[in-house]
């Protein structure tokens, strides 16, 4: 049964009640667009209100309404991502400290691992610094290849005792991979969290998610301390688990990044809509495109998108003679385009947006079709674009993506 409550103060706030056979509920929605819930009367049992309890906990308020489509895959994957991940800092841990000649108990292990890995960070930070424009731009391919060097330190962790005469070498060059891994994993939590922030509730995801990786955190440590005192007491039993662990862990966080719909322009997703749009004339989302982005290639060349390449520099992308002929076609435009043999060089200015990059990709997609490419071509795909572009744009952004800006991950652009 639902009543509505104040039904002409749209303009402030609304707010209703909604009752079953066991729950009354109350219902706001505030002048900020954010959405609540109160319970009134719950006769339900105990079972039920411990679930209700626990999504209350770790999930944003409003969910699943308040959130964008694969977040709560994305959450059960990082879940166990971080438990696998803990109880693997463990075992590496109590290797570190077997190869150096000390004999710690789990407990030691656990402890000492903290110390270890917050020393790196420093030096982590001062090598990933330069990098932050590229983790903008492909945030995915970035936090995957991040726990890629922190198992891969990890593993030069393990294997330590094997040869205890270079312990500190080992143990330096693993801790020195996983402060870099947790930098560049930190670096694109905020943009993987923006893709499913649907209601202003950034802050509210971030909290949510974060409790969700301590108690699992704390989970794969315990399972952690259980498996070096059992299976992983000899160096035999960490090469078995600690592989497959470490297997688990990337799958976890590869499936993370699939489920996760970042909606901001770069050169790979700016090519998949150009190609989709082309071949279909409809306009993908950005939960139609999470599962066909490339983590392992994001920067390969798509044919049927015109094989673009942005990021080069001006002088070796087009010839200086070339530059008054290419303004004349493409005039107020914020981009220049030169066709080569295998790709386009498309080469934006200071300020150009998401939607200026789209509208040279959408030129030299139409000019490839060509074949020779010509200036006569060029102008043919420019006109081209000019009259789909006022149809396509409001479609884009109706879908939910940002054209306000163009993340090409290299912040090379000209100005005149």
């Amino acid at each position: 049964m639902n009543s509505p409550e104040n039904p002409l103060s749209m303009s402030s706030s609304v707010s209703w009640t909604e009752t079953s056979d066991t729950v009354s509920r109350r219902f706001f929605f505030n002048p900020d667009g954010h959405f609540s819930v109160k319970v009134l009367d719950d006769s339900r049992p105990i079972v039920h209100k411990l679930a209700e309890s626990f999504v209350n906990q770790f999930f944003p308020s409003g969910f699943p309404y308040s959130v964008n489509e694969g977040y709560l895959r994305y959450t059960q994957f990082r879940a166990l991502q971080h438990f696998s991940s803990a109880a693997l800092s463990v075992l590496s841990t109590q290797s570190l400290l077997y190869a150096a000649g000390l004999r710690p108990t789990p407990a030691q292990a656990t402890a000492v691992s903290w110390i270890l890995k917050d020393g790196m960070q420093h030096m982590g930070k001062l090598i990933c610094s330069n990098l932050g424009a590229r983790m903008d731009s492909e945030p995915k391919c970035w936090r995957v290849l991040a726990d890629v060097l922190y198992d891969l330190g990890t593993g030069l962790e393990i294997f330590s005792p094997l040869c205890p005469p270079l312990f500190l070498e080992t143990a330096g060059l693993g801790n020195f991979a996983k402060g870099m891994a947790v930098v560049a994993a930190r670096a694109t939590r905020l943009p993987i969290y923006s893709s499913f922030a649907k209601e202003g509730n950034l802050s509210d995801l971030f909290a949510k998610g974060e409790a969700i990786s301590t108690v699992f955190n704390v989970l794969g440590l315990g399972v952690g301390i259980q498996l070096v005192s059992t299976v992983c007491s000899s160096m035999q039993g960490k090469l078995v688990v600690g592989p497959v662990l470490s297997i688990i862990h990337i799958y976890c966080v590869s499936e993370e990044m699939r489920a996760a719909p970042v909606n901001t322009l770069n050169p790979q997703r700016t090519a998949m809509i150009v190609e989709e749009f082309l071949k279909t004339g409809k306009v993908s989302s950005p939960a139609d495109l999470r599962y066909k982005e490339s983590l392992l290639f994001p920067g390969r060349l798509i044919k049927d998108a015109g094989n673009v390449k942005v990021g080069r520099d001006l002088h070796k992308a087009i010839k200086p003679s070339r530059l008054k002929e290419l303004k004349e076609i493409f005039p107020n435009e914020k981009f220049l385009l030169s066709c080569g043999n295998s790709w386009t060089d498309m080469v934006l200015e200071h300020n150009a947006s998401g939607e200026d990059a789209l509208r040279g990709w959408l030129v030299a997609a139409y000019a490839r079709g060509e074949d020779p490419v010509s200036e006569r071509n060029f102008q043919l795909a420019y006109e081209k674009m000019k009259s789909v572009m006022p149809s396509l744009l409001p479609e884009l952004q109706a879908k939910g993506w940002h054209t306000d800006r163009f993340l090409d991950g290299k912040g090379i652009r000209f100005g005149f």
